[in-house]
């Protein structure tokens, strides 16, 4: 008989788990996808097109996470199968406790079940926790073998929020292209600093059709990058694989699912932002990799600022603007805006709460530890309304905005503006140069 499944997702792994282990596998039949950490996500179907019309006429519908115990019982659940990251060890516990409680076996799938290989020499990025600095770490790769004259193509993590059939393969070359596609502001935050350096990056629904476009990629293409989500494992088999760490979270990278995976699989680890961690920290850090990991090439990194106008945060009242998934889930109270705004001289960091509207408002109260700054949330248009709602309403001289993106060219701005970027710095020996060189000569490539 058919097992009854039931997958536990957030929009990500969870349909990549089922394209590659589910999807035309006669012995299971998934009755439904869960969806938490994404607002707004539950309540749509995985479509047929995607899920194999021949199984699933009717598609799968994706229900709130909330409801588990329920929905086990009324779909007669068999299986549930957890897919998705930056878990702490309790709470992935607790959700495997509901789930036998019920009646259902918990199951976290492996590498061996849900990688891909690629036909192209593939280096992957993967962190202990949301936020580390995965993707300045990938763009200093992508820098490093762009300058050997190398044809990179990134491939980013899932982030399909809208209609699922059109994103099933996304390329994004320019600018233009997140406009096209009707990028989020978290998906501008990761596909944006790719393509004003001057490389293409995919992302979508279904990795197998994804991978195999990049890999035939009209601009050419030597070597694929992954640039994970989260704390996530890879999608694709890695010929290389490059972790990174924070000390400004010490323990993290033993004590969160799957960044533990990503900890104890990396060939290289990159222990980032030294230069804002205390030593002590960092021992933490570096013995907890030495122990689970001790194979592993470390590389120790620091993420220095660029501030374009120190001027207007000297002295004055600020409303300081961060990346949202790092200050959610991945649970950070400060980030390179509240640095930059502490070196500067800031008289105040105005705290946002008070100016909140609608969406921003529920994100603040889901996620209570959110220090005194703004996450530049934007998963939907109700969410970029709210934003810049917000924003026009905090009593402030200057709004430092430390996203990744142009955020003036989502949210119209009212005040003066101060942008802060961070790039990856690495110190000493080993580095990066040194690991894609050895790498490099592995393939044979020409420089």
């Amino acid at each position: 008989m058919k097992k009854n499944v039931l997958i536990i997702g957030a929009a990500g792994r969870d349909f990549h788990n089922f394209n590659t282990y589910y999807r035309g596998n006669e012995n299971y039949n998934v009755v439904a996808f869960t969806a938490a950490q994404i607002p707004d996500i539950y309540g749509r179907k995985y479509p047929k097109e995607l899920a194999g019309a021949d199984l699933y006429p009717q598609g799968i519908p994706i229900y709130a996470q909330d409801d588990l115990p329920k929905l086990i019982k009324d779909l007669k659940v068999d299986d549930c199968v957890f897919a998705y990251s930056d878990v702490p060890y309790p709470r992935l516990m607790n959700i495997s406790s509901i789930v036998n409680a019920a009646g259902a076996n918990f199951i976290l799938l492996g590498p061996r079940d849900t990688m891909i290989k690629s036909t192209k020499p593939l280096i992957a990025v993967g962190a202990t926790r949301t936020g580390c600095g995965k993707s300045q770490t990938s763009r200093r790769i992508i820098e490093i073998l762009m300058e050997k004259g190398l044809k990179v193509v990134a491939i980013r993590h899932p982030m399909p929020y809208g209609d699922l059939n059109a994103q099933k393969v996304q390329r994004f070359a320019t600018i233009a292209d997140l406009k096209k596609h009707q990028c989020t502001i978290e998906e501008m935050e990761e596909y944006e600093p790719h393509v004003v350096r001057g490389n293409v990056i995919y992302s979508g629904v279904d990795y197998e059709a994804i991978v195999r476009a990049a890999e035939k990629d009209p601009d050419g293409c030597d070597i694929i990058l992954w640039d994970g989500g989260n704390n996530d494992f890879p999608f694709y088999k890695p010929d290389l694989m490059i972790g990174v760490a924070d000390p400004l979270r010490p323990g993290a990278e033993v004590g969160y699912y799957p960044g533990e995976v990503v900890a104890r699989m990396s060939d290289v680890i990159v222990i980032n932002k030294i230069d804002s961690a205390s030593l002590e920290n960092i021992n933490t850090v570096r013995a907890n990799l030495a122990r689970i990991n001790p194979n592993a090439i470390i590389i120790d990194a620091a993420s220095p600022l660029t501030v374009d106008k120190p001027e207007l945060i000297r002295g004055k009242k600020v409303l300081v603007v961060e990346d949202g998934p790092t200050l959610t889930h991945g649970e950070m109270k400060i980030g390179a805006g509240v640095v930059a705004a502490l070196k500067f001289g800031a008289a105040e960091l105005v705290d946002p709460r008070p100016y909140t509207t609608g969406k921003l408002s529920e994100t603040f109260n889901i996620y209570k530890n959110i220090g005194t700054l703004l996450p530049a949330m934007g998963y939907g248009e109700e969410q970029v309304k709210d934003l810049e709602k917000t924003i026009a309403n905090v009593e402030c001289d200057t709004v430092v905005i430390a996203t990744p993106i142009d955020l003036t060219r989502i949210v119209k701005i009212n005040k003066p503006i101060v942008k802060v970027e961070y790039e990856l710095q690495e110190i000493g020996s080993p580095n990066l140069t040194e690991v894609l060189d050895a790498f490099v000569k592995k393939y044979n490539f020409k420089k």
